[in-house]
């Protein structure tokens, strides 16, 4: 019997405030290292979407979301080196401080307009981004 078809689901937080948005750059992961991307993570599995964005908040950031804090804004379906279903969050509110709390993987945690990403934002995540601010809920990417 053939092996059921699997996709890799990941979770991508967007802390935005006073139309700036979140971004850390990634560093020695093996991975887009020197670009920017924002807070995410894989679902670990046996875990709702705000669950994985709330686990990743304050791994990567340090701060606490609650589930009524976590709005969905977009799903992506995208080809990378395999397959792949990107969801993608708002954080409307959260308690504590955001900080770097994966030095080994992030070297920068800033704020940036989000009219005016860094060139070197992965182009998923910037066009994700831009679809959140489109209101366009759905994309995919990377099949051309």
């Amino acid at each position: 019997m053939k092996d059921r078809f699997r996709l890799i689901p990941a979770v991508h937080l967007f802390f935005i405030r006073e139309d700036r948005i979140l971004l850390l750059r990634r560093f020695n992961t093996g991975y887009e290292d020197g670009n920017y991307s924002v807070v995410a993570g894989h679902l670990d599995g046996n875990e709702e979407v705000w669950q994985a964005a709330a686990r990743e908040a304050h791994e990567e950031a340090g701060v606490i979301i609650r589930e009524t804090d976590v709005e969905t804004v977009g799903v992506m379906h995208r080809l990378s080196n395999d397959e792949r279903v990107d969801f993608f969050v708002r954080i409307r509110n959260w308690e504590g401080e955001l900080v770097n709390r994966e030095p080994d993987k992030c070297d920068e945690l800033a704020w940036f307009a989000l009219d005016e990403l860094p060139a070197n934002t992965i182009p998923y995540v910037a066009r994700a981004i831009g679809n959140c601010r489109k209101g366009q809920w759905f994309d995919s990417f990377g099949w051309e």
